[in-house]
């Protein structure tokens, strides 16, 4: 199943990268909003790094101070790195990792058009991050992490990247205490896809990251609309969730408003199930020592 997966994850996000999704979209806009991101941040940077792939706003919760290094893994058309790129100033560097060769040449003309010299994107995956031991101030993701098939690789290598007192701030889905996904979601490639069924327990989460050398762990439901999903459905919205070894993160299922097999797929479970009583849309905060 892991490879079925992994070949969604890659088409549809490849055809993602290749659409029109932008900001300029009412429905891209809206889910970024509704997930955190604010009108002033989204015209900040070029429109094109916005494609609706999100469900929370990490810069909001990392502190960034200039001259930092910043790494978000599953970094999409750039959004997150763009926005830290902006905090952390001239004297820093931004750095975006996808696994996806369509979005990071999206990324990098994104860089292009807006002017950026503070950046840089590589092709990876997020268990295998090509930077050196102790080199990062602090990682952010958006709706990846939930995704890979090994959290605790990914943890641990997250730890191997970042500096002494260095950070974590991500936004995730996670499952909330004492709920199990329904097999038949738990089971769905769509659902794989869309952020949903590689999800794991907010105290499984905690645990994970505590196993892998963090502390100051904080895990905290942020309050978001899940349903938000199969809201935007019939617009130009949320487009598939990346990041299952290293793409970008999202948690909806089309690449652009028209409906697709798996997103079809996606809205029957999610109507079938309330997910805002299954899971939540996580902040996530860890240091390392």
């Amino acid at each position: 199943m892991q490879e079925n997966i992994l070949e969604a994850v890659r088409s549809k996000y490849a055809d993602i990268a290749r659409s029109t999704l932008s900001s300029e979209h009412v429905g891209v806009k809206a889910v970024a909003e509704a997930f955190g991101y604010d009108a002033a941040e989204l015209a900040a940077i070029p429109a094109r790094a916005n494609m609706g792939l999100s469900c929370g706003n990490p810069t909001a919760m990392a502190s960034l101070r200039p001259g930092e290094v910043v790494l978000d893994l599953g970094s999409g058309g750039g959004l997150d790195v763009f926005l830290a790129a902006n905090k952390v100033g001239l004297q820093g560097r931004a750095i975006g990792i996808d696994m996806t060769e369509e979005m990071i040449e999206r990324a990098r003309k994104n860089a292009v058009d807006g002017g950026y010299t503070n950046v840089a994107f590589y092709l990876s995956t997020i268990d295998n991050i090509p930077l050196p031991d102790a080199s990062v101030d602090c990682v952010l993701s958006n709706c990846v992490l939930n995704l890979a098939p090994d959290k605790s690789a990914v943890f641990r290598e997250i730890a191997r990247v970042l500096k002494p007192g260095g950070r974590l701030a991500a936004s995730d889905i996670a499952l909330k205490e004492g709920h199990a996904l329904p097999a038949e979601v738990a089971s769905s490639v769509a659902a794989y896809v869309g952020c949903i069924a590689g999800a794991i327990s907010i105290d499984r989460y905690r645990d994970s990251l505590l196993a892998a050398g963090f502390q100051h762990v904080a895990i905290v439901d942020s309050g978001a609309d899940l349903n938000l999903w199969t809201k935007q459905e019939n617009q130009s919205g949320c487009g598939s969730s990346q990041g299952t070894t290293g793409a970008s993160g999202c948690c909806s299922s089309g690449a652009t408003g028209n409906a697709s097999g798996e997103k079809r797929q996606l809205g029957e479970l999610l109507m079938q199930y309330d997910i805002n009583k299954i899971a939540a849309s996580v902040r996530v905060y860890a240091v390392k020592p």
